[in-house]
């Protein structure tokens, strides 16, 4: 697992792109706190569109690139032991609406089979408070989340 993700930025590294790396690691943590919600109740097919739907969007990727940092970040995901690495490096880089957007995303992946769970709150919640994210800006992005 860790021999794939490793292969994944040294062929990122040699885009002749600056802050390429940054920007791919940028792209799996995001993707990673994107799979955690996924997996909280089983993945469903709902679900795993709307994550790879938000991934493509939110970075402008073609599919197959999505399809790719997705399957990094949920191989990361299984060795995690906790969102620390994910939160702390977004929190580094993104601004407030940065993070807002990432936490709209989180609410339409966990809507995309049409339920909550008070689990699936509950794990968006703390991610939106270890991102240091005001708690007006959460109730926003699940609004809109939501329409």
């Amino acid at each position: 697992m860790l021999e794939s993700i490793r292969r994944y930025f040294d062929r990122q590294l040699a885009l002749p792109r600056s802050g390429a790396d940054e920007e791919r690691r940028l792209q799996l943590a995001t993707a990673a706190l994107l799979v955690e919600v996924m997996r909280l109740d089983g993945a469903d097919l709902g679900e795993r569109a709307a994550l790879l739907k938000a991934v493509a969007d939110k970075f402008a990727l073609a599919d197959a690139e999505a399809a790719e940092i997705v399957a990094l970040a949920e191989d990361e995901v299984r060795e995690a032991v906790g969102y620390y690495q994910f939160t702390s490096l977004i929190n580094r880089h993104f601004n407030v609406t940065q993070k807002e957007r990432v936490v709209e995303l989180l609410w339409r992946v966990a809507w995309a089979d049409a339920t909550v769970s008070a689990h699936e709150h509950h794990v968006i919640r703390k991610i939106a408070d270890l991102l240091h994210l005001p708690h007006a800006a959460y109730v926003a992005a699940k609004q809109r989340a939501r329409e």
